[in-house]
């Protein structure tokens, strides 16, 4: 038989169509397989995630506090030193666990618990307990009580309540506001001092911190705290490369540590600057280096307080992914690779919660209601 001979141009076809093909095989990870079902917060969730937080807002034992004594009359009980944001076992579960009532009031307007939410929180959220609560967070012993995470929460808390075109909540907004601005003035001073940033996993991390106190910053139009959060994140993680996903996670995560900061930044780059940036900071999805960070956490002990913090790493995951896929272009073929790696870690994590016990549910219910509800992105 005559051997035939491919034209140059049809060469070239196939050259360019053998190159897609793989491009398309190596942007894929076997954790990114699933169906990437949109977040959803039906009736029936939004009044389970209701119940947890109720359950612990109010409940003052078992209770971890924070504070600095220096003598014994610095020796009180928890509803004392936090008059608001005594329950869910620490003061940024507690403030979170307000959050995620607020939040639920606003998103969810069918909430079968509607009634015991608003009456909780305007038994807490009232000028005389909010000073109780500036009382202690001004005095000099406390200074760091609750940077960053507790201080980001409060700020989040703040935002959400800003703005809501509701009596209850105008109410709420105002009682709340003299912490929140003391809160505000906390990170003014902090992150001029900030040297370098905590890429830490768990409460310390900056980016973290920094995306909440950002759009709060945004919500109340605070202009002053809105440039510094800008300046200092660009100046802190701006040069940043080559994150080492391949080291996450860290056995007793609850943020990702390469996942928040991109959240961060995608917040304060713009599209073109954000996509070169993300270019250079997560290695391929097809990269054994971006495999740890893309499957769901394994969580061996779901009711031990600290390896169960990994469940809320997959939800934190989660938001972040979803986050980072609405910043790119439609054309980036990392949006649907995220959008199905969010919903991955979204399921896994929510089936996971019911059986984490008090050490998960004081918490954990913020967290599925920030991915559930869209907050951020």
């Amino acid at each position: 038989m005559p051997r035939r001979h491919l034209s140059r141009e049809r060469c070239a076809v196939l050259l360019i169509l053998l190159v897609a093909s793989c491009t398309r095989r190596d942007t894929t990870t076997p954790c990114a397989q699933g169906a990437d079902e949109p977040a959803r917060l039906d009736d029936s969730r939004a009044a389970s995630l209701a119940a947890l937080s109720l359950g612990c807002v109010e409940r003052e034992y078992p209770n971890k506090p924070a504070v600095v004594l220096e003598g014994d009359s610095d020796v009180r009980p928890p509803r004392q030193l936090s008059p608001a944001f005594f329950g869910c076992f620490d003061w940024h579960s507690s403030v979170h666990g307000h959050w995620a009532l607020v939040r639920l009031l606003r998103v969810a307007p069918t909430l079968p618990q509607a009634g015991a939410v608003r009456a909780v929180l305007s038994r807490h959220l009232t000028p005389q307990r909010i000073a109780g609560e500036l009382a202690t967070f001004s005095a000099a012993r406390n200074k760091t009580l609750e940077r960053p995470y507790g201080w980001a929460w409060l700020l989040r808390l703040g935002a959400e309540l800003h703005g809501w075109n509701d009596a209850d909540a105008r109410r709420w907004a105002a009682a709340l506001s003299p912490l929140a601005r003391h809160v505000a003035r906390g990170f003014g001073e902090y992150l001029p001092r900030l040297g370098a940033p905590v890429r830490d996993g768990t409460h310390a991390n900056t980016a973290f911190a920094l995306a909440h106190a950002l759009d709060y910053a945004r919500a109340v139009a605070d202009r002053e705290l809105e440039q510094l959060v800008v300046t200092r994140a660009r100046a802190l993680y701006g040069g940043d490369t080559d994150c080492p996903t391949h080291f996450e996670p860290s056995g007793e995560d609850f943020i990702s540590p390469c996942l928040a900061e991109a959240d961060l930044m995608r917040r304060v780059l713009d599209g073109r600057a954000f996509v070169a940036w993300l270019d250079r900071f997560l290695p391929p999805t097809s990269s054994p280096r971006f495999r740890p960070v893309a499957c769901p956490p394994e969580v061996r002990d779901l009711k031990d307080p600290r390896i169960g913090h990994l469940i809320g790493l997959g939800l934190q995951r989660a938001w972040c992914f979803a986050g980072i896929a609405a910043a790119l272009p439609a054309s980036d073929g990392r949006v649907s690779i995220f959008r199905r790696l969010a919903a991955a870690h979204r399921r896994s994590a929510l089936q996971q919660i019911a059986g984490s016990g008090y050490g998960g549910a004081h918490w954990l219910a913020s967290f599925a209601v920030y991915v559930l509800s869209g907050v951020g992105s």
